[in-house]
């Protein structure tokens, strides 16, 4: 028995248009999962996502969610629920960045940067959480960062947030972890994504990045790949609560 094959697993995967959580959604369904891709901005028909997941001749459904709306955020919960077919794991990767120094963090960016990628990864795990228990199975993976151990620069409600994904882990995971759910974070490095191309168009912050990884470069979506097929496999049925980083080395420099 491959302790990694997810053949006729459901996996739900947030974000999963572009960067970490296309690349997530993609390396799932190559293990044999179908997915439930869900983004703020997925198209319709024929997206990235969904021509990966049916390459691999995985089923494929695709949701449009603003993960700043709390009703929208319960109401996909309600639809995964009618759609009858049970979620065997649930990405919570979807999140969004406001880079303003803290003195001009506004409280809109606060309130919309928690509310993605805290308080609708709470909703959603919960609900999803609360059937998986109900089953006796299932697999919760977070996206953390290396902010959730490091305070960041410019940028206090991303950290905010992603500090307390690492909180919201261990609190799930020890009172789910006897119910048969596997809840664990994934904290990525300095990832090559829309969302870091602002250091990385930027010289100096780029070479100071760069100079502090151990590995030499930045990382790229798909290797996160590994470590969210680990999680939401059968070969980490006892890991609950951890965080794993893939950050080329940085926590270890």
């Amino acid at each position: 028995m491959n302790p990694f094959d997810l053949t006729g697993r459901l996996a739900v995967v947030t974000g999963a248009r572009r960067g970490i959580g296309l690349a997530m959604a993609d390396a799932l369904a190559a293990a044999g999962a179908d997915i439930i891709a869900v983004s703020a901005h997925l198209e319709p028909t024929g997206s990235e996502i969904e021509k990966r997941v049916r390459g691999h001749g995985r089923g494929f459904t695709g949701y449009q969610v603003d993960f700043a709306d709390r009703d929208a955020v319960t109401a996909l919960a309600d639809r995964l629920e009618r759609d009858g077919r049970p979620v065997d794991i649930l990405v919570n990767n979807a999140g969004t960045i406001k880079r303003r120094p803290a003195a001009q963090h506004s409280d809109q960016d606060w309130d919309e940067v928690i509310a993605v990628n805290l308080s609708a990864q709470f909703v959603l795990s919960r609900e999803i959480g609360r059937r998986m228990v109900e089953r006796g199975h299932g697999k919760i993976v977070f996206t953390a960062s290396l902010l959730s151990f490091q305070g960041g620069i410019n940028v206090p409600g991303y950290t905010a947030a992603k500090s307390g994904l690492v909180g919201l882990t261990r609190a799930l995971a020890n009172e789910w972890a006897s119910r048969g759910v596997n809840v664990n974070a994934i904290a990525p490095g300095y990832i090559a994504t829309d969302n870091t191309q602002a250091l990385r168009e930027d010289a100096t912050r780029n070479a100071a990045i760069l100079d502090r990884i151990p590995a030499g470069r930045w990382g790229r979506p798909d290797d996160l790949a590994g470590a969210v097929v680990f999680l939401a496999s059968p070969a980490s049925d006892y890991v609950n609560g951890a965080v794993v980083p893939v950050d080329g080395g940085w926590l270890g420099r």
